[in-house]
């Protein structure tokens, strides 16, 4: 899953489903890994608009992810708990350590029973990262790094990830969105002779020639999909069509903008 899956809205889904063990492993952006810290550190997304003053957003205090909002004190929050909670992991762990043993011990640490982080590493699942110094929580990685022992291992995962294909009868890939985490599953499965079946979702177009829009039918080429019989493309934004069976409660819905935190001029 790419983009901002987990501040669309879709998070408690992407939980259900690891927590169902329907899910063997999950493949994402570190913009997910992000928002999933900062809504289990007590954050919430607020609803806004995509036609905000940016100007003025920076000047309150405020990020904007389209049409949506996050504090810039959470972002603080979650640098100075990172830092924590590495200090926490030992040493000799930090010296070598795959993206999802990272997120597998930042899990055992969130309290959120509603965390991707925190049910996955109850139940096993992990979660790759291969892009995840790309976001808020990689750049907080990086800073703990210069003066304190981390190093994040991209063998590792990848070694994880393609044993996982080999030690699977069959394959299914469930794509929200494209980009990084789509190309990563694919070619990793390459060394089986493909995927067995998949379904993508995606608003990108093929024409510009990037992975996020390509037909899956183009990776058969590549080996990294068997067949054409059992494909899937849904062109549509991931976060409105992927819904939950159960009802949104105030438990999961996003904050609204309240006019104390906005002036008129946004």
């Amino acid at each position: 899953m790419a983009g901002p899956i987990v501040p669309g809205g879709l998070r408690t889904v992407l939980t259900d489903l690891v927590d169902q063990k329907l899910l063997n492993g999950v493949v994402t952006t570190g913009a997910n890994v992000t928002h999933d810290m900062l809504e289990a550190l007590g954050h919430r997304h607020i609803v806004g608009s995509e036609t905000m003053n940016d100007t003025t957003l920076k000047r309150r205090g405020l990020s904007r992810i389209y049409d949506l909002l996050v504090k810039q004190k959470a972002i603080e929050h979650l640098e100075k708990t990172t830092h924590k909670m590495l200090t926490r992991i030992p040493e000799t762990k930090r010296r070598n350590i795959a993206s999802y043993e990272l997120l597998w011990e930042f899990g055992k640490q969130l309290r959120d029973n509603r965390s991707l982080l925190n049910i996955a590493q109850k139940r096993s699942v992990p979660v790759f990262c291969p892009g995840i110094f790309d976001s808020m929580l990689g750049l907080n990685l990086w800073t703990y790094s210069r003066l304190h022992t981390l190093f994040i291992n991209p063998f590792k995962d990848f070694s994880k990830l393609v044993d996982m294909t080999y030690e699977s009868k069959k394959v299914g890939v469930i794509i929200l969105g494209g980009g990084m985490p789509k190309h990563h599953v694919l070619i990793a499965n390459s060394y089986r002779g493909g995927v067995d079946a998949a379904i993508q979702i995606t608003l990108d177009r093929p024409e510009g020639g990037g992975a996020s829009g390509a037909p899956l039918e183009e990776a058969i080429s590549w080996g990294k999909i068997k067949r054409a019989n059992k494909l899937a493309t849904i062109i549509g934004d991931a976060t409105v069509i992927t819904t939950s069976r159960q009802p949104i409660t105030s438990e999961h819905r996003p904050e609204t903008l309240s006019s104390r935190v906005l002036s008129r001029d946004i």
